[in-house]
């Protein structure tokens, strides 16, 4: 039993199912006082957010992660309790193991290992941790990057423990996320009866062009660090319910991940440009969920690298592959975000899970990116 593996056991034993903390963050805030982390909460509408640190001075390096999950789904599914932590054959299960209480734990075991050997480190040392990652997200990492910002302070590093790992620990790392731009376009026709069409419009039917057109656009190219931006259709409504009645209006969400080379503002133009193109009646409600980011090579990066090839000896690829993360709201503020953790691929999943036998690697990972930028 390592001091990892027992913490992850500690906080998966904890039911924080967004936006709910359970007290983690107290547990880990306790656990790091000794060392020298000065603890600070930083609440808002039933979030728990918690800014720890450790020095004054810069660099200023910073893990961040999220003690929330997201629900556990049909319990019978599981194959044990998913807030029961319970290894089975080398494999630890429970809802959090990959995403993302192993990265907690192991980011709060290589930061006491740290202090303990260099007890004189340069820099300052801290976390960011919120129970509003698996949620909205507008009360979590972002108001504590609002709280920093306001008061002055300043991040010069950040590893976010995202699970990163695709085939084995350490074969990816991300160096930055693409954006995302939702919309809600409702498309107005006239409602009548289905053997009289010439009395009706149907929104369906005029929507169709529009949409098969906006569905094999060719955004961008992307570049060297984003693949190009991609369009999806999420869901469609319309009609009545009945089969004689043509549909007055229908009502179409949609998704683009966009690369950072566009800009949500051009997507949202191009796209109201060919719905007028179609003459089409129709209204548009936008959101962005998040902006693109991008973090040059650097020497966060550099130091990432190298020690992932120290103790995995695997050379990790840099990505901005997957869904957003909250280094969107930390890179507004902070020049190196890269994001780095263990196998995703049982995350949000039924029997989440992560090897025991990654723990340990994971955790000397982020040791050994503290070493080498900080000792």
């Amino acid at each position: 039993m390592t001091p990892t593996l027992e913490l992850v056991q500690q906080l998966i034993a904890r039911r924080s199912v967004t936006p709910a903390d359970d007290g983690c963050q107290a547990l880990i805030a306790q656990r790091l006082r000794p060392a020298g982390f000065e603890a600070e909460t930083i609440a808002a509408n039933g979030v728990t957010n918690a800014w720890l640190r450790r020095g004054n001075a810069a660099p200023v390096f910073v893990f961040a992660g999220h003690t929330d999950v997201v629900p556990t789904g049909p319990l019978d599914k599981w194959s044990s309790d998913p807030f029961e932590p319970t290894i089975r054959n080398g494999t630890l299960y429970g809802r959090g193991a990959a995403d993302m209480k192993s990265s907690v734990a192991a980011f709060v075991v290589a930061a006491e290992q740290f202090v303990s050997a260099h007890a004189a480190h340069r820099g300052s040392i801290a976390l960011l941790l919120t129970s509003d990652e698996e949620g909205p997200a507008t009360d979590g990492t972002v108001k504590v990057v609002d709280a920093l910002r306001a008061r002055g302070e300043k991040i010069d590093y950040c590893i976010v423990g995202e699970p990163t790992s695709v085939d084995a620990l350490g074969d990816t790392i991300k160096n930055g996320r693409r954006g995302s731009l939702s919309g809600r376009l409702t498309v107005i026709g006239v409602q009548g009866h289905v053997a009289y069409p010439h009395l009706t419009r149907n929104a369906v039917h005029l929507a169709a062009p529009a949409l098969s057109q906006l569905a094999a656009e060719r955004w961008d190219d992307g570049n060297e660090f984003f693949p190009p931006t991609t369009f999806q259709v999420s869901n469609v409504h319309a009609g009545t319910g009945a089969l004689n009645v043509v549909p007055g209006s229908c009502e179409i969400d949609f998704n683009l991940r966009f690369a950072s080379v566009s800009s949500a503002e051009s997507l949202m133009q191009r796209i109201e440009d060919t719905l007028r193109k179609h003459e089409l009646e129709f209204s548009v409600q936008w959101t962005v969920g998040a902006q693109p980011f991008l973090t040059p090579p650097g020497d966060l990066s550099t130091s990432l690298s190298r020690a992932i090839v120290e103790l995995t000896g695997r050379e990790p690829d840099l990505s901005t592959t997957g869904g957003t993360s909250d280094g969107r709201f930390i890179s507004t503020f902070c020049p190196q975000v890269i994001e780095f953790g263990p196998r995703n691929a049982s995350i949000h999943k039924i029997d989440e899970h992560i090897a025991v036998a990654d723990l340990e690697p994971l955790k000397n990972v982020y040791r050994r990116t503290l070493e080498l930028l900080l000792a």
